[in-house]
């Protein structure tokens, strides 16, 4: 017997986060009945429905790096969405679910999968799984910014705040963050009166984004996923 949010997260239907939220906003029933409790254990013989959609667990599971290229958004629970992220990954029959989201003026870096195990453990920030990100300001951030978003900007009740974050040209840098926060890194050049003009995420945990154009996919490898199972202890692949 597995616990309720497991088992949703365990049939790609969404992620742990996701699922709590879906169970406590009444979208889950289990042998026909309305249950509210994400803890409710769950045996192999009960039903679990989301939305009337017969739940099971998944046994092909698929992980999929995406380069998403802007003008795309990675909710598809956006009604007013012209372009989803999903749409340029529908010669995958399997239902996917995004690991994190970026926003529609960024691009870069998205992994997909139906295996919401790997996918709470990429976004839930205790396990601390490192994005790299290459920035284009508007106009030149100094030293003594860089220092501040190192040691934190408060902005809209948040504290943002980079791992690392370096000059790499003119009007250039490179982020590194742990949790990221929504528009995390738009928020903080804004308030330090540099806009951010392009973002683009290169590097999740150890696995790069490499030469894979726009709008294309691929398969991340059994290595590749392995790593990014590991990452919680090591945070790899900072180079």
């Amino acid at each position: 017997m597995v616990n309720l949010v497991k088992f949703i997260a365990s049939s790609g239907a969404a992620s742990r986060r996701q699922a709590e939220k879906l169970i406590r906003q009444g979208h889950v029933t289990v042998n026909g009945m309305s249950v509210s409790d994400p803890a409710r254990r769950i045996s192999p013989d009960d039903r679990v429905m989301l939305d009337s959609v017969l739940l099971e667990p998944e046994t092909n599971l698929r992980y999929i790096l995406l380069h998403k290229p802007r003008g795309y958004v990675c909710s598809s629970a956006d009604k007013h969405a012209g372009k989803l992220a999903l749409d340029l990954l529908t010669s995958i029959p399997e239902r996917l679910v995004s690991a994190g989201r970026l926003d529609k003026d960024s691009e870069g870096a998205i992994i997909f999968s139906n295996d919401g195990e790997f996918i709470n453990h990429l976004t839930h920030p205790r396990y601390g799984v490192l994005k790299t990100y290459i920035v284009h300001t508007a106009s030149p951030l100094l030293p003594a910014d860089l220092e501040c978003m190192r040691t934190g900007i408060s902005d809209a009740g948040d504290l943002l705040k980079v791992h690392s974050v370096e000059e790499v040209g003119k009007n250039c840098y490179r982020f590194i963050l742990n949790e990221g926060k929504k528009r995390e890194i738009r928020r903080l050049t804004a308030a330090c009166g540099a806009p951010t003009v392009r973002l683009i995420r290169i590097k999740i945990g150890p696995v790069a984004l490499g030469d894979l154009p726009p709008g294309k996919f691929r398969e991340l490898s059994a290595g590749e996923v392995s790593l990014l199972s590991a990452v919680p202890e090591e945070n790899r692949g900072l180079s």
